[in-house]
């Protein structure tokens, strides 16, 4: 097959008339939010995971620590697909591949389980239990089709443990609807649009893991980048990081603590704007996330309240106005997510936009 790929009489566009043409460009639009939505849910979970080792370290030794995005974790994230359609199936790849997730930590339910040999022989379960996967799953990424979902949220919301996560890929289903559905609040749901830039750099031969390594296109993916014209609402990294918040909450954290780890995991990358010394780097403060009168009377001891992560993602937050005001935070949230995927920026390689994406 490799003799015969660059056949012109082999390519998607060869049996196009002219006049349709002018509409190619959704192909590559197609593709493109597929990578970006694999690039983001994969960046969450190595995100969980190393919060998950840390707790765990710190649970051990009472002292916090720095951990690196690629390090090992003790105790495995469990992760659950619904919909083993081609956005299911192209997710469970990247996660067992990119994260990593071990094959045992992911489990897919779709009605036609035996679709997905490939990835069972890769000792992934695939089943059709919805209600037992998310039992079972710390996180749940919905890939199904928009007219399922009422009935898929009907039979899970019994089973959602507080702590649970959704993570919606179900575009057609805005937030409130969904918390309406699932009688939820823990959901994250990224937000894309398109911009002005059209050109496509998404890599129509390459694999999603692939596309993934590639510089070019993976700080494509960077949530304050319109490159490649489709761009990631900045609220979903701010329900990223209440997230976090919320399961140190469930774990009875002092915020003190909690400021700390969030400081260790999102903002322990430097670079040459950080200045000479690390002290310089900006560091989470308890008014980052709730207002100032909220936080007045806070004890040192005291946890963070539990978060409604859908009016994180639809309302202004303290933490919306100090994202889109600093940004020496947002240069060290960008280093994060690429470090994240193995890939180091240079002064040479911007990848921040000038004004804000989220708009």
């Amino acid at each position: 097959m490799d003799l015969l790929k660059d056949l012109e009489s082999l390519q998607f566009e060869y049996g196009v008339p002219e006049e349709d043409r002018i509409w190619l460009y959704l192909q590559g639009r197609s593709r493109g939010l597929m990578i970006e939505a694999c690039a983001h849910a994969t960046f969450f979970c190595k995100l969980l995971c190393n919060l998950r080792a840390s707790l765990n370290e710190n649970q051990n030794s009472r002292q916090l620590s720095v951990v690196s995005l690629n390090a090992a974790t003790t105790e495995e994230l469990k992760v659950g697909i619904i919909g083993g359609g081609h956005l299911g199936k192209q997710l469970a790849h990247t996660l067992l591949q990119l994260v990593p997730i071990p094959a045992e930590s992911l489990r897919i339910s779709t009605r036609r389980p035996e679709t997905l040999g490939e990835l069972q022989k890769l000792k992934i379960k695939c089943f059709y239990q919805n209600a037992n996967l998310v039992s079972w799953a710390d996180v749940i990424f919905l890939c199904c089709l928009p007219s399922q979902l009422p009935s898929i949220c009907l039979e899970i919301q019994t089973n959602l443990a507080k702590t649970s996560i959704v993570y919606s890929f179900v575009a057609a289903i805005p937030l409130p609807r969904l918390k309406l559905l699932l009688s939820h609040t823990n959901i994250l749901r990224p937000q894309y649009r398109f911009g002005e830039d059209s050109v496509n750099i998404w890599g129509a031969n390459k694999e999603i893991i692939a596309a993934l390594q590639d510089p070019t296109i993976l700080q494509a993916t960077c949530p304050y980048s319109p490159a490649g014209g489709i761009i990631l609402n900045i609220k979903w990294l701010e329900g990223v990081l209440y997230a976090v918040l919320n399961i140190c909450t469930a774990r009875n954290m002092a915020h003190s603590q909690v400021l700390q780890l969030l400081s260790d995991l999102f903002l322990s990358m430097h670079f040459e704007d950080c200045g000479k010394d690390a002290a310089s780097c900006p560091k989470f403060q308890l008014t980052d996330f709730v207002s100032q009168a909220y936080g007045k009377n806070f004890s040192q001891e005291r946890t963070f309240p539990w978060f409604d992560l859908t009016a994180v993602q639809l309302r202004e937050t303290p933490f919306s106005q100090h994202l889109s005001s600093s940004p020496l935070l947002q240069d060290h949230l960008t280093h994060l997510y690429c470090d994240s995927f193995g890939i180091s920026l240079t002064n040479e390689q911007p990848v921040i936009s000038t004004g804000s994406p989220s708009q």
